[in-house]
């Protein structure tokens, strides 16, 4: 068995879609990124790469490639998966934690976890997706940003 810890950060704007887990969430700012900056998956994918030893999401998908352009992390999660499996791994659970003072993402957290399940495979109790504020306090606190942390097994 092995254990991967992911983190990923990206800032909010103006002028892009608020997508997390794979779910457009109704907002006025989205988040920015080389992809479609899907803070949540990204932690997930640098969870299972790092359990792994396979490096992380930059080496996998550099934001200095034009294919990844708006790329659906979704689908580059999907690839992860393949990846893991041709190196002999399976995935078995993950849990995480999306930090963002707005918007309100219970709403969406079935959705979410029914999303991240298909995609790894996984039966939807084996993937658990919480949402916390920070109080107001820093960049995320202040509505700048959103940040994920996602833990993971494989064996």
């Amino acid at each position: 068995m092995r254990i991967g810890h992911g983190y990923d950060v990206h800032r909010l704007v103006e002028g892009r879609k608020l997508i997390l887990g794979g779910v457009e969430i109704p907002y006025n700012k989205g988040l920015l990124g080389h992809s479609d900056a899907d803070v949540l998956l990204h932690a997930i994918m640098d969870s299972i790469l790092g359990a792994c030893a396979l490096g992380d999401i930059g080496k996998l998908f550099p934001d200095s490639d034009e294919k990844y352009r708006g790329a659906d992390s979704m689908g580059l999660l999907r690839e992860v998966v393949r990846l893991v499996k041709a190196n002999g791994f399976i995935v078995e659970n993950v849990d995480t934690t999306v930090v963002a003072q707005a918007p309100k993402l219970s709403p969406f957290i079935e959705e979410i976890r029914k999303n991240i399940s298909n995609a790894l495979g996984l039966d939807i109790s084996c993937v658990s997706v919480k949402a916390t504020t920070e109080e107001g306090l820093g960049f995320t606190g202040e509505g700048l940003g959103i940040s994920a942390t996602a833990v993971c097994l494989v064996v």
